[in-house]
């Protein structure tokens, strides 16, 4: 219950005032404002109806703010995200390491992510490189030596 009632912050409301467009009570306020309420419209049908419409308009108004503050929160979030990437130009012949973002599920004691070095053969657009396999970097280095 206290997920459903916590004030979420990308919302700006709670997940149980989205659903039913008010606060959540105990049952014993419930049944006090059920009480008040039958009293208030005293059996009119058609005041109670009208009642009702004006509700789901405000519950509709409600949704809507909170899907504006979600997309909100999203947009500063991604901006915040953004500004903190690094952006890196990598060239021909330049060495680099790979991550094995795989390694996750079942790491080895003292194994690492990284594997190489490797040499950068080609860079494509859109920030894509064509590395060197390891068995070329090996006869390479047997050429040279």
């Amino acid at each position: 219950m206290g997920i459903r009632t916590a004030f979420k912050t990308p919302l700006g409301t709670t997940p149980f005032h989205l659903v039913y467009g008010k606060a959540c009570h105990l049952p014993v306020e419930l049944e006090y404002k059920a009480a008040w309420a039958i009293k208030e419209l005293n059996f009119n049908l058609k005041t109670a109806g009208e009642r009702r419409l004006i509700q789901l308009n405000e519950l509709d108004e409600i949704r809507h703010l909170a899907y504006e503050n979600s997309k909100i929160y999203k947009e500063r979030t991604k901006a915040f995200h953004d500004r903190k990437i690094i952006p890196k130009n990598f060239a021909p012949n330049d060495q680099v390491l790979l991550f094995n973002s795989r390694l996750k599920l079942f790491p080895g004691k003292l194994r690492s992510r990284w594997s190489g070095p490797f040499r950068i053969k080609e860079v494509r657009p859109y920030g894509a490189v064509v590395l060197g396999t390891q068995w070329e970097e090996t006869l390479q280095s047997m050429d040279k030596g």
